[in-house]
C-alpha cells in the first residue's frame, strides 16, 4: 500500500494491486460515507478486473448504543444485496461499560468483525479509516507525547487471525464523498461523530480550523521499521530467556544505540509485565537510566523487576498484584496479560501464581506448556508437561531459539537465586477447583501459551518483525504474515 495516493479510485486500485490473490476480502461498512465509499470502489474496482480473483462480503457491526441503530444496519444490508455482496449484522450484546465506553466498543467492533470474516472464510478484512482519522489520531497522541508518532497504520494482525488492512488511509473525506455524490449514492451520518463529550469530535472541530502542516506520516512509519528491524537484531545479540521466564539482557547490549536499546526495552517491559503498551516516556527514561548505570541494584516499573548485575540486567514479572483466573470446561482466557490458558479438561481449573515461599503444590489436571520450562520448579512441575514447539522458521529467526530456549534445561546454576525465585514466584500453575479432578491424560488438558500483550491483540506491521522474532525467542508460533504482495511499492 502507498500513501502517495491522489484519489480514492487510485487508492483502491494501488491497494487490489499490492494484495495476494485470490482473496476474499471482508469490508467493514457502518453507513457512513468513508465505509459506504469504500465499498463501492471496491465494488467498482473488483468487477473491473475479473482476473485479479478477488471477491467481496460485508459486516456491519451494531454496537446498540443508540436508538436507530437497527435501522442503519438494515439500510446497509440493502445496499448490499443491491450489489450481490453478501452481508451480515453483528450485533454488540450484554452489559456496557459506564466508562471506557469508545475503548471497549473498539475491542467489541473488532472481535465481532473477526468473527464475521471467519464465517465467510474471508482472507482480511478492511475498514474505511481516512487521512481525516489520521490527522485527529496525530493530534490527539501530540497532546500526549512528544514522541513522533505512526498515528494510525495501514495494516493491524488483530488476535494473531486476521489483518485489518485500511486502503483509504492517504485519501480524504471530502475526495470520498464526491465519489459518492458522482454515483447518486448517499450515507449516513452517525450523530455521535457531532457530539462534543468525544475527544476525536473535539479535536476535529479543533483541525478544521487549523490549516499548519501535517506531520510527515512515511518518515515515521519508515523510522518505527527500522527500529523494529534493529530491535530485532538486537533480540539475537543481546538477548537471552531462562525457562521462558526470566529475561537477560547482556552487559554489552545495555551499551548500544539509545533509541534502539529504548524500543527493545520497552517492548519487552510490556511482554514481561503483561502489559499492551510500553511503558511512557518518563517511565522509560527511568528505566533506561537504571539500566545503563553503573550501579548494580533492582527496580520495579512497569509490574516488572528489573534486576542489574555485572553479567547484565534481568527481567522478570514483580510478584505483587497478580490475580488468578478461573476458567470453565472449554473455556479460555488470558492469565496476567502474559499467558494465553485454554481448558480443554472436564475440570474446572484456577491458574494463579506460585508465590513468594509458596509450598510447591502439584496439579491434577494434565498440563500443556509451549515456550516455557521453569526453572528448578520442583514439584510444581511434576503434572507439567512441556510440548516443543512445531512453529516454522521464519524471518530466520529460529536459527538461535534453541540456544534460546535451552537456557533454562540445566543451565541455571550460574544465574543468580533470587533473580529466579523471583520468575518462578511469578510463574503459572494450574489448580483444580473440584474435590474430585480428572487423572487420566484421556481427559483432556490445560493449554498455557506464552502471550504477548503488546502484540497478540493489535500488532502493527511496524512491530512486525520485532514481534515475530520475540515469538521465536519463546519458541511460539510465528505471527502470520501481511496478506500482500508488496508494501509502499517493494515487493515482500
Amino acid at each position: 500500500m502507498s500513501p502517495e495516493a491522489t484519489s480514492p479510485q487510485q487508492a483502491i486500485l494501488q491497494f487490489l494491486t499490492s494484495l495476494q490473490s485470490p482473496a476474499r476480502i471482508l469490508v467493514a461498512i457502518s453507513g457512513g460515507s468513508d465505509s459506504t465509499g469504500l465499498l463501492l470502489l471496491l465494488d467498482e474496482a473488483v468487477k473491473a478486473a475479473p482476473h485479479l480473483q478477488f471477491s467481496l462480503c460485508a459486516a456491519t457491526v451494531d454496537h446498540a448504543l443508540r436508538a436507530g441503530s437497527e435501522d442503519e444496519a438494515r439500510e446497509v444490508a440493502a445496499l448490499c444485496a443491491s450489489l450481490g455482496i453478501f452481508h451480515t449484522v453483528a450485533t454488540w450484546r450484554g452489559d456496557k461499560p459506564k466508562t471506557g465506553i469508545m475503548a471497549a466498543a473498539r475491542e467489541a467492533r473488532y472481535g465481532l468483525l473477526a468473527e464475521a470474516a471467519e464465517a465467510f472464510g474471508a482472507d482480511l478484512i478492511v475498514t474505511g479509516h481516512t487521512f481525516d482519522d489520521q490527522r485527529e489520531t496525530l493530534a490527539m497522541r501530540e497532546m500526549r507525547t512528544e514522541q513522533i508518532s505512526t498515528g494510525i497504520a495501514d495494516a493491524v494482525l488483530f488476535d494473531r487471525r486476521f489483518w485489518i488492512l485500511r486502503p483509504l488511509l492517504f485519501s480524504t473525506r471530502a475526495d470520498i464523498r464526491t465519489f459518492l455524490r458522482e454515483r447518486g449514492a448517499g450515507w449516513i451520518d452517525d450523530p455521535s461523530n457531532e457530539d462534543m463529550n468525544y475527544e476525536r469530535v473535539r479535536t476535529r472541530r479543533q483541525l478544521s480550523a487549523n490549516t499548519s502542516a501535517e506531520k510527515d506520516v512515511r518518515a515515521a512509519w519508515a523510522e518505527r521499521l527500522a527500529l523494529s528491524s534493529a530491535g530485532a537484531e538486537w533480540l539475537d545479540r543481546h538477548f537471552t530467556l531462562h525457562g521462558g521466564l526470566l529475561g537477560q539482557v547482556m552487559p554489552d547490549g545495555l551499551r548500544q544505540d539509545r533509541a534502539v536499546l529504548d524500543y527493545a526495552l520497552g517492548r519487552l517491559t510490556a511482554v514481561f509485565g503483561g502489559q499492551p503498551f510500553a511503558p511512557g516516556r518518563a517511565h522509560m527514561e527511568r528505566i533506561l537510566a537504571f539500566a545503563t548505570g553503573s550501579d548494580p541494584g533492582r527496580m520495579t516499573a512497569g509490574r516488572v523487576v528489573f534486576d542489574l548485575r555485572r553479567d547484565g540486567l534481568y527481567l522478570a514479572r514483580e510478584s505483587r498484584g497478580i490475580l488468578p483466573l478461573v476458567l470453565q470446561p472449554g473455556e479460555a482466557g488470558v492469565w496476567d496479560g502474559r499467558f494465553e490458558v485454554a481448558n480443554g479438561s472436564a475440570s474446572s481449573v484456577g491458574i494463579e501464581a506460585v508465590g513468594v515461599g509458596a509450598k510447591p503444590r502439584s496439579s491434577l489436571i494434565p498440563v500443556l506448556v509451549t515456550g516455557i520450562q521453569p526453572p528448578r520448579v520442583g514439584a510444581v512441575n511434576d503434572s507439567i508437561m512441556r510440548e516443543e514447539s512445531s512453529a516454522p522458521k521464519d524471518l530466520g529467526a529460529l536459527d538461535s531459539c534453541d540456544k534460546h530456549r535451552n537456557e533454562g534445561e540445566g543451565g541455571t546454576a550460574t544465574l543468580p537465586k533470587t533473580a529466579v525465585k523471583r520468575a518462578i514466584a511469578a510463574s503459572p500453575i494450574v489448580l483444580p477447583l473440584e474435590e474430585s479432578a480428572p487423572t487420566a491424560r484421556s481427559e483432556g488438558y490445560v493449554r498455557l501459551t506464552p502471550y504477548f500483550a503488546p502484540f497478540d491483540r493489535f500488532l502493527t506491521r511496524f512491530d512486525f518483525i520485532f514481534a515475530n522474532r520475540l515469538s521465536a525467542v519463546f519458541a511460539t508460533a510465528p505471527y502470520a504474515r501481511p496478506p500482500l504482495r508488496s508494501i509502499d511499492g517493494k515487493t515482500i
